[in-house]
């Protein structure tokens, strides 16, 4: 396959980083594994400096680690790096990368001095990064600034495949707000093909490289198979790696919350909660809490114990609903990318929302509340905007009714600046919407 580096959006974020910092702080980039997170710092460190020395803890001699358990000499931890990485370092001129330092702490501890000393940049990557082992005894410096790397959204998908054009597009009819028209069949079409590639850079390479979605499944799998790798490291028992697996099913059953004790029962309470930080901290997955009032503000009334999971990315979200088989056959992929498959793929489309969300920078609510004694309303997500807050209802299809939404606004009709309803048709507005 080709060695392909993508245009990423977070490249923007490091360079204004490197420009207002000017070596003030060490910038770490948490993300999940195979999100592209290594190769983004090397690109950047290429492009944006003289010269660079890269220290991959996954593989670096155990001399490597070690050096950074005494950090009182700088000029002989430099001088050993130069010369084992035969790199030379040049003054406000050279970045250091630590690349997945979650592997060696005592660097992450280091970075205080580092900084401090104020000769070269720094750039982290990490994953797992929270985990209490990784965490363990030593300082997390504050001279340390974070961002995250998602999966690649739709418009950089559509970078990946030569389109520029059609993420400008899709923005001006919105911002005009008109239909597409005789677009939209085409438009949605493409949607669909990012849903079922989604947004990990192996699987986009394998899609571009054979247009065979069996070998994007492939490739798919290999990433998900990493993940259960990683979370039997830290869960040998395989729960945690059973609750990340049951994510489709629960969503695909509508239930108003994620039911951790339907998969993995008889476990203590706080074991539980360790497992599900655990969860959070892998970034394989958002966390939609429920916001028992719906307000500005919504984190003072979110719900600990009432949430949703949703799969970071949802290429693999949809090879994870089809693991009973050994890999998905092309026809699913071809009946799902011509929207015809059998099946309510509500749930699919509600993952896709959730992680474009998570992705422009929105934390995840939503809102249930009684319609009968047997049944209950739902709004899937929410977001507060200024002093007001955007209820968001997904469909999977054509609609006849959007009674959750309606009753929500009357319920909290002075809470409200803008509605949403968001399906597959083409845009349309209504006296509601």
């Amino acid at each position: 396959m080709a060695d392909r580096i993508f245009k990423r959006k977070i490249y923007e974020q490091i360079r204004q980083w490197k420009e207002e910092n000017n070596g003030g702080s060490a910038l770490l980039i948490e993300g999940a594994r195979r999100v592209g997170k290594s190769t983004i710092v090397e690109q950047f460190a290429q492009n944006e400096y003289d010269s660079y020395i890269l220290i991959d803890f996954n593989k670096c001699s155990k001399e490597i680690r070690e050096l950074f358990n005494d950090v009182e000499d700088l000029d002989y931890i430099f001088m050993i790096l130069q010369q084992h990485y035969r790199k030379t370092l040049k003054v406000r001129r050279s970045v250091i990368i630590f690349d997945e330092v979650q592997k060696c702490p005592m660097a992450r501890q280091a970075i205080k001095y580092l900084v401090a000393d104020g000769r070269y940049d720094y750039l982290e990557t990490g994953s797992l990064i929270s985990i209490k082992k990784n965490t363990e005894g030593i300082t997390i410096p504050s001279e340390e600034d974070s961002i995250e790397m998602y999966p690649m959204d739709y418009e950089e998908f559509r970078w990946a495949l030569g389109d520029e054009t059609t993420p400008d597009m899709l923005r001006k009819f919105w911002e005009m707000k008109r239909p597409l028209g005789p677009a939209h069949r085409n438009t949605q079409r493409d949607l669909r093909l990012y849903m079922l590639v989604g947004g990990m850079p192996q699987a986009v390479n394998a899609y571009i490289d054979t247009n065979n979605m069996r070998k994007v499944d492939a490739a798919k799998r290999k990433i998900i198979k990493l993940y259960d790798d990683d979370f039997r490291k830290i869960d040998p028992t395989g729960r945690l790696g059973n609750l990340f697996m049951a994510i489709p099913g629960q969503l695909s059953r509508n239930v108003s919350r994620f039911q951790p004790t339907t998969v993995v029962k008889n476990t203590a309470s706080d074991k539980m909660e360790e497992m599900l930080s655990a969860l959070g901290d892998s970034k394989t997955v958002n966390f939609a809490y429920h916001s028992d009032d719906p307000n500005v503000g919504m984190e003072l009334s979110r719900d600990e114990s009432r949430f949703k999971l949703y799969v970071a990315d949802t290429g693999l979200f949809i090879t994870m609903a089809f693991w009973d088989k050994s890999y998905t056959e092309n026809i699913i992929y071809d009946k799902l990318l011509q929207d015809k498959l059998p099946a309510n793929l509500g749930y699919i489309y509600e993952n896709l929302i959730a992680q474009m969300l998570v992705a422009s920078g929105n934390k995840l609510f939503y809102y249930t509340w009684p319609k009968d004694e047997k049944h209950n309303y739902e709004i899937d997500f929410l977001l507060s905007r200024g002093a007001k807050i955007v209820p968001i209802e997904v469909k999977s299809s054509g609609y006849n009714t959007h009674t959750s939404l309606d009753a929500f606004c009357k319920k909290f009709s002075s809470r409200i600046s803008a509605r949403y309803l968001i399906y597959t048709k083409d845009y349309a507005k209504t006296p509601l919407l």
